[in-house]
């Protein structure tokens, strides 16, 4: 039979292990450290409150800064709050007093993660990563107030196995890996910053920021995978046993990749091809300016607004036109004809004006107009112009010159010839067609008969035997 659980028995229970928890001394000493620590706190918040909100917003940086610092300036309570629970708990530790704090050790614990995590946050943002973080550091932190962080790490380091001098434990795995992670997100950030910076200077050439700004990435990578595989205990020398598959790895696998890498570092170190050239691909006819230099790729615009990616190693084996090396000086060709009829000094006058009244057309040098050759129905021109911005395109400055001249050869009857076509049509007319012949019947066949009789036939027979009789005569006798 089902019994009821003693009330009484169990409000005991609880009540003694609050007593024996907190309601002591120590928790008294501790309890109130935390109010005097929370007020200390929730004051110098409020008075740094505003002059730190005026001082952001006098700031000359980007908006999303001033937002981490304002941000930054949420955690002025729970921080002060810390410092002053650090104090006050070393005072109360020390003697004559010597106080028990583990309670004030563990809240210490949680308040500091709290603060790290809102302060991590600012510059994560994966959310997956974020939470990554926050789970690891919670994680941390209960084991360290529950007293277990200890064993939990002497477990850990107890599972594992040896492969000959060296040995790899679960600890020795995690340890490496989050530090392989912390430092290669802190790398990628501070090369990101770095490389903003670096693209912002104004005494360095395009090809150079690019240049620095991909040198430190690199470095800062590196680095990053030194520290944290050494962090985690694992001796560096040990992988001199797998550098020659690694390097064999990187010579069939990865050969694309690492020519790319090192075609771009090239590029950008003889200053071939910078960021903001115009430049067009021989093989592929591929025209536009270069927008961003990639370690694997080159992103090119193109005038209908197309990115073409295209591998740095392309630029190195290819023949590339590039319109703005050097001297941004760029000359463009009109070619045209006129009639026979026409001045040709007078086309070449018009030409030229033509060629001036686009804006883009630059006064130094001036335009030219030769003749080129005298074709069968026209004389052939060929008109010479400069321009020096290719990246805002050339067939529309082109497409302005000839409207121009256009206009100026219809003001001036200036004819173009161009080829003529005469199309003859004939007329058929409706012949009739050939009737059927009729097939002859019975009773035809009688009206036949009765038109041509025998007698007819024998006078007839008769008729041609005299004439040829009389025909031998006469040529006897002429004999």
């Amino acid at each position: 039979m089902f019994k009821a659980p003693d009330i009484t028995k169990i409000a005991s229970q609880i009540f003694t292990w609050l007593g024996d928890h907190f309601w002591t001394v120590d928790f008294l000493y501790e309890a109130v450290l935390i109010i005097i620590a929370l007020v200390l706190g929730w004051i110098v918040a409020r008075l740094s409150k505003q002059p730190l909100q005026d001082t952001i917003d006098g700031l000359e940086v980007p908006i999303r800064v001033k937002r981490v610092l304002k941000n930054f300036g949420k955690l002025i309570l729970p921080s002060a709050m810390l410092c002053f629970l650090f104090v006050g708990a070393m005072i109360v530790a020390a003697e004559p007093i010597a106080v028990d704090i583990s309670f004030l050790r563990g809240l210490m614990k949680v308040l500091f993660a709290w603060i790290l995590i809102r302060a991590a946050v600012q510059f994560i943002a994966n959310n997956i990563v974020r939470n990554i973080f926050s789970v690891i550091i919670w994680g941390v932190v209960a084991l360290s107030v529950f007293g277990i962080l200890d064993e939990t790490t002497t477990t850990l380091d107890a599972f594992g196995f040896s492969l000959g001098k060296f040995r790899i434990s679960a600890l020795a795995v995690i340890k490496g890996t989050l530090s392989l992670f912390i430092l290669l997100y802190l790398a990628s950030f501070v090369s990101t910053f770095a490389e903003r910076r670096v693209l912002k200077s104004k005494s360095l050439t395009r090809s150079s920021q690019v240049l620095i700004a991909k040198i430190i990435r690199i470095a800062l990578i590196t680095f990053a995978l030194i520290i944290g595989v050494t962090s985690a205990g694992i001796d560096l020398s040990v992988f001199t046993v797998f550098s020659g598959a690694v390097g064999l790895g990187v010579g069939f696998g990865l050969q694309k990749v690492v020519s790319n890498l090192f075609s771009g570092l090239l590029l950008l170190m003889d200053k071939s091809i910078e960021p903001g050239d115009v430049i067009e691909l021989e093989s592929s006819g591929t025209f536009g300016w270069v927008q961003h230099m990639g370690a694997r790729y080159t992103e090119i615009i193109t005038r209908d607004n197309k990115s073409y990616l295209i591998p740095n190693e392309e630029f190195i084996t290819q023949n590339v036109v590039n319109w703005s090396h050097g001297d941004k000086l760029i000359r463009l060709h009109a070619s045209f004809g006129v009639h026979y009829e026409s001045d040709p000094h007078e086309v070449i006058r018009l030409a030229k004006e033509a060629a001036t009244k686009p804006s883009r057309v630059v006064e130094s040098p001036t335009p030219v107009c030769w003749i080129v050759e005298f074709g069968d129905s026209s004389i052939n021109f060929d008109l010479r112009f400069w321009i020096k911005d290719a990246e805002g395109g050339v067939a529309n400055v082109r497409g302005e010159v000839l409207l121009a001249l256009w206009d100026a050869f219809k003001e001036n009857d200036i004819k173009i010839p161009y080829p003529h076509r005469e199309v003859f049509m004939h007329t058929v007319k409706d012949t009739p067609k050939p009737k059927k012949p009729k097939k002859p019947s019975v009773q035809d066949h009688e009206e036949q008969i009765e038109e041509n009789p025998v007698e007819e036939k024998i006078e007839e027979f008769e008729k041609k035997k005299a004439q040829k009789e009389a025909a031998e005569k006469a040529s006897k006798s002429s004999d």
